[in-house]
């Protein structure tokens, strides 16, 4: 195939080869999953709604309702808003994206608050009874749903995001829709359909001029602040103690990098990151390791960004049978992503390669999530060791085999069984991880 690229726009679907209408699908879900955004990505969702609410208002409100499903409360309350010095949880968020008001920046909505717009912040959470922020458990069935509502001088605007983190479905200005727009188009992304054979192929083949630019910015991005949370003495410092170990070992500097990211990133360092599957903790761990061991390798910068494209896609099929927000943390899908891309780089096969995911799917799934916090950087690096685990074992010719627990035929087949688990089996796990987290009995 011809290393030059189609202008979709002028080249018709049925024109194109099956691989080439592969890489596009490909090329679209890159597009679309790896964006750049300052801070966890569900309080700034929560801001860009209010920031989109605040814009409509002209104003800052005069109250605040937020409505919200209990996967966003889980998802929001123990980690840090950038920006805000400090504070933490679905009121600072929303304050937070009031006071700025500049929904332009999408994910980076809170990149540049200044002083003013904090001391806003500040005076507003100081002062819940002359400004509430009213948090309410949506009855709606999302896993993924915020619904921001501001009033001002009698005038109310809502908005509603559903499914991932920037699409909104509706805007309503006292009580009448100003804008709908169904949340179907937020799983065009869907990687159900890819099998990991095709996209390791992809990874091998496929022209890199679309994918490029994406990949050296998140390249560039999430090593940024990897290298920042090694210095900076954020979170519980997961990385910095993990590097003590051997800071010249490939794998214990895969960990303690992609572990020094999420301290930073989770306790609201103002650099951003690139995320995948609308996580930032997911883009850190399906790039940094992968880097790592590309420096460690001496790789050339090509097959640097053909290990990282794979981990990417790996990691985005991966989650499409889970969710964006399930009890399953989704740094074991990175992980696995991460784990592939290394293999790419040493120059395993194909067969090698499907085998790493399945061993990696077979020793970290089932590490749940309970919301975005300081240890969620413990869990990248155990999700990145069982990856290295997974890698050493295939180098030994040892792979897990079908009837294995939750091992099945094929690699295709275990992701599939690992998504069921997640996303069916473990409802009723992420109910009570939210019980207990909130404190109820």
């Amino acid at each position: 195939m011809s290393t030059s690229t189609h202008d979709e726009t002028h080249v018709t679907d049925g024109a194109l080869s099956d691989f080439e209408r592969a890489c596009a699908s490909y090329n679209r879900a890159l597009a679309a999953e790896l964006l750049p955004a300052m801070g966890c990505t569900e309080p700034i969702a929560l801001a860009y709604a209010a920031a989109i609410a605040g814009a409509r208002l002209g104003g800052l409100p005069d109250t605040v309702d937020a409505e919200v499903s209990r996967n966003i409360v889980k998802n929001v309350k123990s980690v840090v808003v950038p920006n805000t010095d400090g504070l933490r949880g679905i009121e600072a968020a929303v304050t937070a994206g009031f006071a700025v008001s500049r929904p332009e920046a999408g994910l980076q909505v809170l990149s540049v608050v200044s002083d003013e717009e904090k001391a806003i912040v500040h005076e507003r959470m100081n002062a819940p009874d002359r400004w509430p922020v009213r948090v309410h458990a949506t009855e709606e069935p999302d896993v993924f749903f915020i619904k921001v509502t501001g009033t001002r001088d009698g005038k109310t605007v809502s908005v509603t995001i559903r499914t991932c983190h920037t699409n909104v479905t509706r805007i309503e200005e006292n009580g009448v829709t100003v804008f709908e727009e169904g949340d179907a188009h937020a799983e065009e992304t869907s990687g159900e359909h890819w099998s990991i054979a095709a996209l390791i192929a992809a990874a091998r083949t496929m022209p890199l001029d679309a994918a490029r630019p994406l990949l050296e910015r998140q390249i560039a991005m999430n090593m940024a602040i990897a290298e920042e949370g090694l210095k900076g003495g954020w979170g519980a410092r997961v990385g910095a103690v993990l590097l003590k170990r051997n800071p010249d070992d490939p794998a214990v500097k895969a960990r303690a990098w992609a572990a020094a990211a999420s301290d930073a990133r989770m306790n609201g360092c103002e650099l951003p990151v690139v995320i995948v599957s609308g996580s930032g903790n997911q883009g850190i761990t399906a790039s940094v390791p992968v880097v790592i061991f590309a420096e460690s390798l001496k790789s050339d910068e090509e097959a640097r960004l053909r290990a990282v494209l794979l981990s990417d896609l790996v990691t985005i099929a991966l989650k499409q049978g889970i969710g964006k927000l399930s009890a399953y943390c989704g740094a074991v899908s990175a992980g696995c992503g991460s784990g592939a891309g290394i293999a790419l780089l040493k120059g395993y096969d194909d067969r090698a390669i499907e085998s790493v995911i399945t061993n990696a799917l077979a020793i970290t799934s089932g590490l749940i999530c309970d919301g975005a916090k300081s240890s969620c950087a413990a869990k990248i690096a155990m999700s990145v060791e069982g990856a290295l685990v997974a890698l050493d074992m295939v180098k030994n010719e040892q792979v897990f085999r079908e009837g294995d627990g939750i091992v099945q035929h094929s690699v295709d087949e275990t992701a599939e069984a690992v998504g069921r688990i997640a996303s069916r089996g473990m409802v009723s796990t992420d109910r009570e991880i939210i019980r207990v987290m909130l404190g109820e009995k």
